[in-house]
């Protein structure tokens, strides 16, 4: 029995129209699982960016300086116990005690001398406002949406003491818009932020104001009926 040469043809042709069937749909499942690792590899990055932020932070709250013990006040009975024990050295110990409480109140000044360069450090880091409220408040003071380069950008030129990153802004920009003090819109590529305030805030409406052409047909109006 022969082989048709019309029939091997026919079947070759099927095989490899499904071929090609099976590798395009291949490619689109390809594409399609790429795309999902590349949002969780994403979102993976923000949680991490959370992390060492809160991290941060908790670090910061956790080294306050605590406040200074209590100076104990020297002692006034030393004098009286050397009194009593020894009476025919009386004047003795107290040329000591004199001698005494001056050593004791060099001792307080040299301690307040030491912790003097530190106080001024713990209250500068206290005083510095977190990036959360920098944040808000550069949002705040913007008309136009920015994105978050532009706010790391502008945040870094007015705080050169501060090393802000762009990861953490970004991730701080979407805990906001998380928590609906933010909103996000998007412009092409870029993802753009503005604060809550102002992305609320009703736009004006100028007052209406009559047309000139009108005023000039009242006047004239006008002008015919006294004319008359």
């Amino acid at each position: 029995m022969t082989d048709n040469p019309a029939t091997i043809t026919s079947v070759t042709s099927q095989y490899a129209t499904q071929v090609a069937q099976d590798l395009e749909l291949n490619t689109k499942e390809q594409e399609r699982i790429g795309a999902e690792l590349s949002a969780l590899q994403t979102q993976l990055r923000i949680l991490q960016d959370d992390q060492s932020v809160l991290h941060s932070i908790q670090k910061t709250l956790g080294n306050r300086p605590a406040s200074a013990p209590a100076t104990p006040e020297p002692s006034t009975s030393l004098p009286q116990q050397a009194s009593g024990k020894n009476p025919t050295t009386r004047r003795a110990p107290s040329k000591t005690a004199a001698k005494a409480p001056s050593a004791k109140k060099t001792t307080p000044q040299a301690k307040k001398d030491k912790t003097q360069g530190a106080e001024p450090n713990a209250v500068t880091a206290s005083a510095q406002p977190t990036l959360i409220a920098l944040i808000r408040t550069h949002l705040d003071q913007q008309k136009e949406p920015r994105s978050a380069a532009e706010v790391t950008t502008a945040l870094a030129e007015a705080h050169p003491q501060r090393n802000i990153k762009t990861t953490v802004v970004r991730t701080t920009l979407e805990n906001l818009v998380a928590k609906s003090q933010a909103h996000r819109s998007k412009q092409g590529a870029s993802v753009l932020y503005t604060s809550a305030a102002v992305h609320a805030a009703p736009e004006k409406t100028p007052a209406h104001v009559p047309s000139q052409p009108g005023q000039d047909s009242s006047k004239r109006k006008k002008a015919g009926a006294v004319s008359s």
